[in-house]
């Protein structure tokens, strides 16, 4: 078990690492230099301080150690809430302690050093920022300011360890470590091109004028009272004190996140009742205000505190934990609003929860400040997202503290955050954006998109030639893989834009847009330079089925090679795309262009072939190989009482409605009865029948369930849907459809919440025709005339990788095989199988692009780190590949959401490697907070491994990673080594060679650490 201890890097050390990086990478603690912020305007006041920003870190994992201040300090923070102490200070908190997935949930509350090893921390870090502001940005007068915070008790706080933790930081000159720093800057003063004698001596050691009072949930009112006189009239510091959400009571929070989407977050009802209430509040507040002001102090509220829910999943270890981020916005909001109502504007408040580059400039111009943020520091980006942030309030700043709140701007805000969309939970934030690829050691960054994919497009590639108006190369690349850019780039189910890194800024890069966009740009001049390829091979192909999967397959048969026919019941290819989805979908010219790309690599057609095939037809009229590409052709049953007769199947339907929708008459009231995306289709198309009015989806859990597309849940209200949730049909008579009431139960084995019936409880809809979506079948009935098995639970049985049936030869895909699936599904089972019949026929299986594409290597690193930290939704589809993270190239996720650094980059210049950058995890600097494992696009924890430097024999010991340590003064390059569970006394000679046989890469690896980063590894000698 790996250590979760953090060891403190002693002050000159540390100034030493900052030198250094800088100087070889041009970044400090992993913050680049273009994302170091310049302050162009003018500064602001608070508590007599200055600041050039009233944007910082809250108190929380990003103010725990003196390198998370530097990061957040380099990149635009200037206003640093420490992370709270208390007199029990050796705690032992599970981990990991966060999960910061979407809204942020943590278990840990308080530093997780010692007392005075946070002091340490925070005096290294307030002599850090002098010198950085002086060697940096040539800054003589502090425009920065720290704010302590405390907790829990009045009598923790008036304790000795407490309070000597309070009196250091209002004048730390009399302290070990502020000595020590002191000394040491002077002692290698050299080191500084701007840094002299006089300003290290200048350096203030009154760190903290003012504090934040962190109160624990349920605390008594006359306590916190106590607790705030203490501070202001005996310790005389400017007090914030931390008020909760649960002032808005139960009700009100439980319906806020009913109606916002978070519906699945676990209250308890002890947790408001329990706590501080809102009248007693106000009534605490007005006291304090005259108290404060009778002795010339400042007092304000913090707003808000995280959260209390249950740990319902095994989140996180334990029985409760702690929320926090974008959920919390809009109760922490109206809670200012609520607040500031009984004040009339006059409270001074401070601000966190849920702040961030979408609402910060409109939080501060109501008169609020500072503003502190956490959530989204530990999101991709990392502390680079303070750039965005302070560069968005620089043009706002004046140099006044507000004496009132804007009561206007801030009833307008509050009232607007129900609606934002970027606080709202959506169905598609549900969706992990893991793969279930493992972490490997070296050489990981990849782009999530493309594995995503079924079809494994080369997504970043495209959309960056669709950017520099490449598009025929563009659409080189896309089709390279799939046959299909006009079909996927229309109605695709883009299983990429699910995996997108973006979703973790803002949303998704509208790739299946982008794909469109290449293949109406770039289709034309590739189609006059394609080539009808011929046969190499004499065995020849027979494909049963025109659909998706079908035409895959015959695309990459033919292209490696094998002549190839599609034979098909229809007039026309295209399958289910062509016939059954309808035309206000997709036009039948993109279907046709897509059809005809097909045509050109050699393929032909035959139609109007009776669907009750033979394979020993086909291999008798010497076809060698079969691939059964049917479809799913049956309609699941609805079973339902009454005038069956008015119960037509969606799919069915939809045939008819493409072929000619005037010759339907569905009289004046539909139902359609499902919830997938054949029922948004069959729904819309429905209210485009003449005498249509009315269209109901009629499904049995709520709409949050339904497995539909987001935005076809949306076209389809859109266009006038009308969704009647928790109802299952029992009979239609009379035109009366009548449906049993559903309500949620626990959830099944998928996860969804399970329909349970309400008894003798009813609802009546007027119907005169029900469509049943409900699913398709596969005909086992000509499959196994044709003597294909299938296994005891319905399972086709064929061989997974090659997708061969027993029949020998003879191979099935697309919904013939799972049901119905998806466009670009069936498209993959069509590449598996063209692949594994060309590598039968030793052809070789063709998926390179036609193009010799390249791009800018340097100049496109440059633009992709531009790229990062920056909050950017969707403006214009034609800028869409400006907002792509270009992952495949440079990923470095865990390295920016570390709040410890403990994830470093680090370039090695040997061939052989496939990524710019590798990664390497620095034991000492981690404490196991799980951050890193959240937002990895793998199923694996970077922490656990990635190669890990140790600084320390006992922790390398003590953990099982893949990792090493130098031993001694490490100058003679020797080093312990754990590789493939082994443990080996390694060196190195004067070339980088070692006198044990190492990896080749791993060596490499560790020679450029050893040769280059020295600052990393000599930290505690």
């Amino acid at each position: 078990m790996m250590s979760d201890k953090m060891i403190q890097i002693p002050f000159p050390k540390l100034v030493t690492w900052m030198l250094e990086e800088y100087k070889k990478t041009k970044t400090i603690f992993g913050v680049s230099e273009a994302k170091f912020f310049k302050k162009n305007n003018s500064d602001i006041q608070l508590f007599g301080e200055t600041m050039e920003t009233p944007v910082g870190p809250a108190a929380g994992p990003h103010t725990q150690l003196a390198q998370n201040i530097i990061a957040s300090y380099l990149s635009g923070s200037r206003f640093f809430e420490l992370k709270s102490v208390q007199i029990m200070d050796e705690l032992e908190i599970a981990k990991p302690c966060i999960l910061a997935e979407d809204e942020c949930y943590n278990t840990e509350w308080s530093t997780e050093l010692p007392i005075m090893g946070a002091f340490d921390e925070y005096v290294k870090a307030w002599f850090a920022l002098h010198i950085l502001q002086k060697e940096l940005f040539g800054q003589s007068e502090r425009r920065f300011m720290f704010n302590m915070s405390v907790g829990y008790d009045l009598k923790g706080i008036q304790s000795p360890k407490v309070d000597r933790f309070i009196e250091g930081l209002k004048d730390a000159s009399k302290t070990a470590i502020f000595k020590e720093c002191q000394a040491s800057l002077l002692e290698s003063i050299d080191k500084f091109k701007n840094v002299d004698k006089a300003y290290i001596e200048q350096i203030s050691p009154n760190i903290c004028t003012s504090i934040t009072l962190s109160t624990m949930h349920g605390c008594p009112p006359v306590e916190i009272e106590a607790i705030i006189k203490y501070l202001i009239s005996e310790k005389k510091i400017h007090t914030f004190v931390k008020m909760n959400p649960t002032l808005l009571g139960y009700e009100y929070v439980r319906n806020t996140f009913d109606k916002m989407g978070y519906n699945y977050i676990q209250l308890r009802e002890e947790s408001f009742t329990h706590d501080l209430q809102f009248a007693d509040g106000v009534e605490m507040l007005k006291r304090l205000k005259v108290f404060a002001k009778e002795r010339q102090k400042d007092f304000g509220v913090k707003l808000s505190n995280t959260l209390p829910v249950k740990i319902g999943k095994s989140e996180l270890p334990g029985e409760e934990m702690y929320m926090s981020g974008r959920s919390l916005y809009p109760l922490t909001i109206n809670l200012a609003y609520k607040l500031a109502s009984e004040f009339n504007g006059d409270l001074k408040i401070s601000y966190s929860g849920g702040a961030d580059a979408f609402n910060i400039d409109r939080i501060y111009e109501i008169g609020i400040q500072p503003i502190t943020v956490a959530t989204t520091l530990l999101k991709p980006g990392g502390y680079m997202r303070f750039k965005q942030m302070a560069d968005i309030l620089d043009p706002l700043m004046d140099n006044k503290e507000s004496a009132k709140l804007d009561m206007e701007k801030l009833k307008a805000l509050a009232e607007s955050a129900f609606a934002d969309a970027n606080h709202r939970k959506e169905k598609q934030d549900l969706i992990s954006r893991k793969t279930e690829l493992k972490l490997p050691v070296l050489d990981c960054f990849m782009a999530p998109c493309t594995v995503g994919c079924p079809i494994e497009q080369d997504v970043p590639e495209y959309l960056r030639l669709v950017g520099e108006k490449r598009y025929e190369e563009a659409f080189d690349v896309i089709v390279s893989k799939n046959p299909f850019p006009f079909i996927t780039g229309t109605i695709c189910t883009h299983n990429c834009m699910t995996k997108c890194t973006r979703l973790d800024y803002d949303e998704s890069v509208h790739i299946r847009g982008q794909k469109l966009v290449a293949a109406e740009k770039g289709y034309e001049a590739y189609m006059q330079k394609l080539l009808t390829i011929k046969p190499e091979s004499s065995g020849k192909v027979a494909v049963i089925g025109a659909g998706p999967s079908g035409l895959a397959a015959a695309y990459f048969l033919a292209k490696g090679g094998m002549e190839v026919t599609v034979f098909d019941k229809r007039e026309k290819a295209g399958g289910t795309v062509e016939f059954i989805i309808p035309d206000f979908r997709i036009s039948r010219e993109a279907i046709s262009k897509d059809i005809k790309l097909i045509e050109k690599m050699g393929v032909k057609f035959e139609f109007g072939i009776d669907p009750d095939f033979s394979i020993a037809d086909y291999k008798a009229k010497g076809f060698k190989y079969v691939y059964v590409a049917i479809g799913a052709g049956k309609t699941n049953t609805l079973s339902i009482q009454g005038d069956t007769d008015r119960v037509m199947g969606a799919i069915p339907f939809l045939e008819a409605f493409n072929a000619d929708k005037d010759a339907i008459n569905l009289g004046r009231n539909v139902a359609v009865v499902g919830g997938g995306n054949s029922a948004m289709d069959a729904a819309r198309a429905a209210l485009r029948v003449k005498g249509v009015e009315n269209v109901y989806i009629v499904y049995r859990r709520t709409k949050d369930y339904m497995p539909a597309d987001h935005e076809e849940l949306m076209f389809a209200e859109e266009d006038g849907v009308v969704f009647k949730e928790l109802l299952a049909p029992v009979s239609l008579s009379q035109g009366i459809l009548k449906c049993q009431k559903m309500e949620l139960g626990q959830p099944d084995a998928s996860g969804r919440r399970r329909p349970v019936t309400v008894e003798g409880v009813f609802e009546e809809l007027p119907v005169d025709t029900v469509l049943s979506a409900i699913g398709e079948l596969i005909d086992y009935d000509v499959l196994k005339r044709n003597g294909i098995e299938a296994g005891e639970k319905g399972e086709i049985i064929v061989n997974p990788e090659t997708l061969e049936t027993k029949v020998d030869n003879v191979y099935i895909g697309g919904d013939a095989l799972v049901g119905p699936w998806t466009v670009v599904g069936a498209a993959k089972h069509g590449t598996m199988a063209a692949k594994a019949i060309l590598e039968k026929e030793k052809l070789e299986f063709k998926q390179e692009y036609v193009n010799d594409i390249s791009f800018a290597g340097d100049k496109q690193l440059i633009e992709i780190a531009d790229k990062k930290a920056v909050m950017k939704p969707v403006a214009d589809n034609e800028m869409e590949s400006g907002r792509c993270l270009e992952c495949n190239k440079v990923c470095n996720i865990c390295a920016e959401v570390c709040p410890n650094r403990a994830n470093l980059m680090i370039p090695v210049n040997v061939k052989g490697f496939a990524n710019v950058n590798q990664i390497l995890h620095v034991d000492g600097m981690c404490n196991v907070c799980g951050n890193c494992g959240t937002f990895c696009p793998y199923s694996s924890e970077p922490y656990k491994v990635k190669l890990t430097l140790f600084w320390t024999e006992k922790d390398f010991m003590d953990s099982p990673n893949v990792g090493f340590y130098f031993l001694g003064e490490a100058s003679e390059g020797e080093f312990m080594l754990r590789w493939d569970d082994k443990i080996s006394k390694v060196k190195f000679d004067e070339s980088g060679n070692t006198n044990e046989s190492v990896d080749e890469k791993i060596a490499a690896f560790i020679w450029t650490v050893y040769k280059d980063y020295e600052y990393l590894y000599k930290v505690l000698n």
